[in-house]
């Protein structure tokens, strides 16, 4: 699997995709720190554009990791090698390398301004870690989407319509099971509610740890008496951990009973 993986890995590196992807983090830290120096801020803004953004990329590039590198995989199908090896492996280098192009894109701009000097670096390293655990969860599920779809059209419509949900429309309907259930005690339906999308817990505990969950009103109260505790923190990323780990195990479990 480390063969494998390192290949995956190394190839999507030399991919000018993976620059562009760097060099757009690059490009916007270094606009967001030159206009404002505030490096609170800048994490603030940054959070509006991962939230969105890394989700999608994540789910985009493994979809097509796995539809361009069929015939290899094909070819490494035949060879004495476990298939959950070669699945995971492939996995693996894709949300690697992801992840390596988001660390580097944000990280050097912010340590250049001062970031170990200021206070915000622990705000800053919750950023990164929610924006790698969003790349792991959405590289896994479209993966998964993947391997149930060997049309590539279908694979990508349905690849997409999983962030287009998770990212605008269960929110909207959320929304409005509030607006509808008002008058119910909401406090548990809430909190549940939110850990069945990976993207509203991230951009929560990002809140909290910036210090303007006021702004979410009464919903804001809920999250920071649960998640602005240490016991808080500590479930939520348990529950992104889970969010990446039952795709992981999905995708070996379906790559053994696959029919190549």
């Amino acid at each position: 699997m480390l063969k494998i993986l390192k290949y995956s890995f190394f190839d999507l590196i030399r991919s000018r995709w993976s620059y562009v992807y760097l060099l757009f983090y690059l490009l916007l830290s270094f606009v967001l720190l030159f206009l404002n120096q505030d490096l609170s801020k800048a994490v603030i803004t940054l959070m509006n554009v991962i939230i969105i953004l890394v989700p999608l990329i994540g789910t985009i590039f493994g979809v097509m990791y796995y539809y361009n590198s069929k015939e290899f995989t094909e070819l490494l199908l035949a060879q004495p090698v476990k298939r959950s090896s070669i699945f995971l492996g492939q996995y693996l280098g894709v949300a690697l390398s992801l992840v390596m192009s988001l660390v580097l894109g944000l990280g050097i701009p912010f340590v250049l301004y001062g970031l170990f000097q200021s206070g915000a670096i622990w705000n800053f390293s919750l950023l990164l870690i929610t924006g790698a655990m969003l790349t792991f969860i959405f590289t896994a599920l479209a993966f998964n989407i993947a391997l149930y779809n060997e049309n590539k059209i279908k694979g990508f419509s349905y690849a997409i319509l999983l962030w287009l949900f998770l990212a605008v429309i269960y929110d909207g309907l959320f929304l409005m099971s509030l607006i509808m259930f008002e008058t119910y005690p909401l406090d548990k339906f809430t909190l549940i509610a939110t850990t069945f999308n990976p993207i509203d817990l991230s951009r929560i505990l990002i809140l909290l740890k910036l210090d303007i969950a006021a702004l979410l009103g009464y919903t804001g109260a809920v999250f920071q008496k649960f998640f602005g505790t240490n016991l808080g923190l500590f479930a939520a990323l348990s529950t992104l951990m889970i969010w990446v780990i039952l795709p992981v195990l999905n995708i070996a479990r379906k790559a053994k009973k696959k029919d190549f």
